[in-house]
């Protein structure tokens, strides 16, 4: 397991309230909105400054430039880098900024077909059950083995029992009990790829035919750089890092068991043992606890080599041509799915420069509960990085108007985004006519809304006084109700305003002494939500933040393994004696140390975010029901208190409020979904 962060942290200047208020009316278009801007058509200069003009007009000031369906020119020809060219100039022009979609469309890595027609040796690799033979009882079956199997189980289709079968040889040799209804499923290896939207795809489906490549081979990444970004830096030369802010990748992930050729040797290196006994085991329906712990071992080795292959060189590359490198991942609203097709969240992230999710299919609307967005956040403020993203609104079912698509704006600034990727604006060579809540006569306000506020919420450090394990290892052994356990956690302490990261097992495990962000600001608290596994690492680290005067609380029982270099030798439980205990896994936030917002009544509805600046405290309080709450707050800071204005840019005095000690107490009323940003300090 990775024991160290591989990233330089940002460790952006601390601004004063009075650079802070300057800039506030009219932020630097790098804050966005980014507009997603989709070449669907044939994209003359002419298509070009007349998209760019309407964009400008509704309020945007940075694209993102992505390939689409009916394009002309071909995605990565010479004619397709020349317009690129042309669409920086222009935008550049009318000072907009743009980020490069790295892909003709999504998952990122298959370079609009190239490797399918160019390197099919680079192509993704990965296991699956390749046939199941059905064997009668007392029968015996004997089938030649090539060079591609891995393994083989027989299966009792009454009771899911399991045999793992001998594949040492040239041939598989087994005779089926008399008991049972027996199938014999082999598992090999082979070239497979999670299905890609390809934008020349004459389907216009998502399907097989656009192979992505092997992302855990370092060499298949270095050929996609050289197809891809190396073009750009050609073609862009020193409008990198100028106008060009960034490369940005999309839901890079794994449909089947995730496999490459040196995995093997790899496991063996990293785990001390020899993975291939046991890989037929890891399709069994109910793993026994062996497998279970393999399977952990596996995912482990796998998401390191995926982490180290593919998301470090490419945001290596990013940095060194002076580039912001942007991802999200799949599945961020449903972790136990984002770790079968990525194997980690915050792994990937640690060579990511703007972490990012998405909010797809009315995922974050007014009648759901949805908290994801703190893992972009979280893996922003442990690395150190002023920003995280949100690509917002594509496939909403239920399309949003003006106020809806505010609503769902606030809610993920309340948890740490702020940058948007407003989607989708296709081009108007083929789509001439707008529709949706961007077509509405209100929408550049709201444009110049997400603006200010995200400029405000990405200033100085972010200053979440709690951190939450969250249980990544558990869900490697099938655990999903430890995912279940950390989001009722978070859940409860954002009804109680207070400030969130989650934070991973390898940030833990790579530190010593007390638990700080990556700005250096130091969690009061560092909560465990129950978990069946925690490396020594971290529970060594866990151990000295304790030393160190931080509020470490166990919630449920102790961790029943402690994983040293395998989960296939961990023991346990951990000895957590000299911990906080909530041994019903219930949290009372009020056991917790003293707060940075205190309201003086419950109020669920409200969610608060805090950064702190050189001089001065910044908080956002929103009201995310749909009625107006009235309460007194107190914030820590001092006097004097200001209303910044998102809206106008304004920026006013609060009446009412009084220095008590160290926080400031005022009185506070929450239109139905206001969302209120108070600075106290100096300006």
């Amino acid at each position: 397991m990775p024991t160290s962060p591989d990233t330089t942290a940002q460790h952006p200047p601390m601004p004063t309230a009075a650079e802070v208020a300057a800039g506030f009316g009219d932020p630097p278009p790098e804050n966005g909105p980014i507009l997603w801007w989709g070449w669907t058509g044939e994209m003359t200069e002419e298509v070009l400054a007349r998209d760019l003009d309407a964009i400008r007009t509704l309020g945007f000031r940075a694209v993102m430039i992505e390939a689409g369906y009916g394009l002309s020119p071909r995605y990565l020809s010479e004619g397709w880098f020349a317009a690129v060219r042309t669409a920086v100039a222009l935008a550049e022009a009318r000072g907009l900024r743009v980020v490069l979609v790295d892909e003709g469309k999504y998952p990122s890595g298959f370079a609009g077909g190239k490797f399918t027609r160019e390197r099919p040796d680079l192509r993704m690799q990965g296991l699956a059950v390749a046939d199941k033979v059905p064997v009668s009882s007392g029968e015996t079956l004997v089938r030649p083995l090539g060079p591609e199997v891995v393994g083989a189980l027989a299966l009792n289709t009454l009771n899911e029992e399991h045999r793992l079968l001998d594949t040492s040889g040239q041939e598989l040799r087994w005779t089926a009990p008399e008991e049972g209804a027996w199938e014999v499923w082999v598992v090999d290896r082979a070239f497979r790829t999670a299905v890609t939207r390809d934008v020349h795809n004459p389907t216009q489906e998502k399907d097989a035919s656009s192979s992505l490549y092997d992302y855990m081979n370092p060499a298949a990444t270095r050929q996609f750089l050289d197809w891809v970004h190396e073009r750009y830096a050609e073609t862009l030369g020193d409008a990198l890092g100028r106008t060009v802010l960034g490369m940005r990748s999309d839901e890079p992930d794994y449909a089947h068991l995730p496999w490459t050729p040196r995995l093997p040797e790899e496991f063996a290196r990293r785990k001390g043992y020899d993975v291939g006994p046991h890989l037929a085991a890891l399709f069994a329906p109910h793993p026994d606890e062996e497998t279970l712990r393999v399977r952990a071992d596996y995912w482990d080795v796998w998401s390191t080599l995926f982490a180290e292959a593919f998301f470090r060189p490419l945001g290596a590359w990013c940095a060194s041509h002076g580039l912001e490198y942007l991802v999200h991942l799949n599945h961020e609203d449903k972790m136990p799915w984002l770790v079968r097709s990525e194997g980690d969240f915050f792994r990937p992230m640690r060579h990511v420069s703007l972490p990012g999710i998405d909010t797809i299919w009315n995922q974050i609307w007014p009648d759901r509960v949805a908290d994801f967005p703190l893992l972009a956040s979280s893996a922003a403020h442990l690395g150190g990085r002023p920003r995280a993203f949100s690509e917002s609104f594509a496939a909403y079912r239920t399309p949003p108007d003006l106020a809806q698509a505010k609503w769902v704006v606030d809610h993920q600034l309340a948890r740490g985004i702020n940058l948007f990727e407003f989607m989708f604006y296709p081009s108007s060579a083929s789509a001439p006519e707008r529709r949706g809540f961007m077509a509405e006569p209100g929408f550049p306000a709201l444009a110049a809304y997400v603006r200010r506020a995200s400029y405000l919420l990405a200033q100085g450090q972010p200053a979440a006084d709690v951190a939450v394990y969250y249980p990544t290892m558990s869900l490697w052994l099938g655990d999903e109700a430890a995912d279940a356990g950390a989001w009722g956690t978070v859940r409860t302490l954002l009804e109680a305003q207070r400030g969130i990261d989650l934070v991973d097992d390898d940030t833990l495990a790579g530190g010593a002494g007390a638990l700080a962000n990556g700005f250096g600001e130091r969690y009061r608290a560092v909560l465990v939500p129950p978990t069946r596994a925690i490396s020594r690492g971290a529970l060594e680290r866990l151990r000295a933040a304790s030393a160190a005067g931080q509020a470490v609380t166990i919630l449920g029982t102790a961790p029943e393994l402690v994983v040293e270099r395998t989960f296939r030798g961990a023991q346990g439980p951990a000895d957590v004696a000299w911990a906080h205990r909530a041994p019903s896994g219930a949290l009372d936030p009020a056991s917790l140390p003293a707060p940075d917002v205190l309201l003086d009544r419950i109020c669920p509805g409200i969610v608060a975010h805090h950064r702190r600046w050189r001089d001065a405290e910044c908080y956002l309080l929103l009201n995310e029901l749909n009625e107006a709450q009235e309460c007194v707050a107190r914030l820590r800071g001092r006097l004097p208190a200001r209303a910044y204005d998102a809206a106008t840019g304004e920026v006013t005095d609060l009446a009412g409020a009084i220095q008590e000690e160290e926080m400031v107490r005022l009185p506070l009323t929450l239109g139905p979904w206001e969302a209120r940003y108070v600075v106290l300090g100096s300006a």
